[in-house]
This record gives C-alpha cells, sequence and structure tokens, in this order.
C-alpha cells in the first residue's frame, strides 16, 4: 500500500468500524479501499481486488439506470465528487461480483484535508429495499 495523508489514512480507519458501505479513491480516482459492509454489496472482499484505477471499478460492477443501460463513469456521484469537487448523490443499479443486480442510493463527497488539500473523495452507499 501507498504511503498516504493522515487524513486518508483516518478516514480509512474511520469507514472500517462503520456499518454503512464505504468506498474511498485518491485524487486520480484509483480504488483506495472499501470497507466490510460495501463488500456485501459489491460481491466480493477488498482484500480478494486490492487497490484498482478509476478504469476499473467503473466498469467492474456495471453501474447502470433503471432501464439497465450504462452509466457513464463520469455521471457517478463518486466521479462528480471527485472531479467537480463537490457533494454528488444518485440512484443506480450495481451488478456485483456476485452477479447479483442491487439498487443503489449513494451519497459523495470530496475528502478535502488541512490546507485545502485535495485528497480524493468517499461515497456511502446502500442498498434500496424493493
Amino acid at each position: 500500500m501507498a504511503q498516504r495523508e493522515i487524513e486518508v489514512i483516518l478516514t480509512r480507519q474511520l469507514a472500517s468500524y462503520l456499518a454503512m458501505p464505504i468506498f474511498i479513491v485518491d485524487p486520480a480516482g484509483a480504488l483506495i479501499f472499501y470497507n466490510e459492509s460495501a463488500e456485501g454489496i459489491l460481491g466480493e472482499r477488498f482484500e480478494e481486488t486490492g487497490e484498482m484505477p478509476a478504469s476499473e471499478w467503473a466498469t467492474r460492477y456495471a453501474p447502470t439506470d433503471e432501464a439497465g443501460a450504462a452509466i457513464a463513469p463520469e455521471k457517478l456521484p463518486l466521479m462528480v465528487a471527485l472531479d467537480e469537487h463537490r457533494l454528488a448523490h444518485g440512484e443506480l443499479w450495481l451488478r456485483g461480483r456476485d452477479n447479483v443486480r442491487r439498487h443503489i442510493e449513494a451519497s459523495a463527497f470530496p475528502l478535502i484535508g488541512q490546507a485545502d488539500r485535495f485528497l480524493g473523495a468517499v461515497v456511502i452507499f446502500w442498498e434500496i429495499a424493493s
């Protein structure tokens, strides 16, 4: 694992203690971490995937709209938070690595450290009961 800023380390630590699914990316969009609660939705453990570039994770879980049409990576709430440095929220459907399609609601925010350093973004998401 690469050396990280203290704010990123603490965010990851916090995520590991929370029961809500959380996914963290660096300023380039590369996956840094997702917690155990996210593993259930994504259909695989973080220890199995490790860190990965945005181009991989944005398509790995097949994000789609309600009709099943692919959502462009730049339209995903996490990528909006990352690219535009603002809060973003949305609904989408993910097909986890367990091949289960899940209706997801996601809220993402940029991770801004001390001295206004941009450190990446975080998304908190959950499955919407049908």
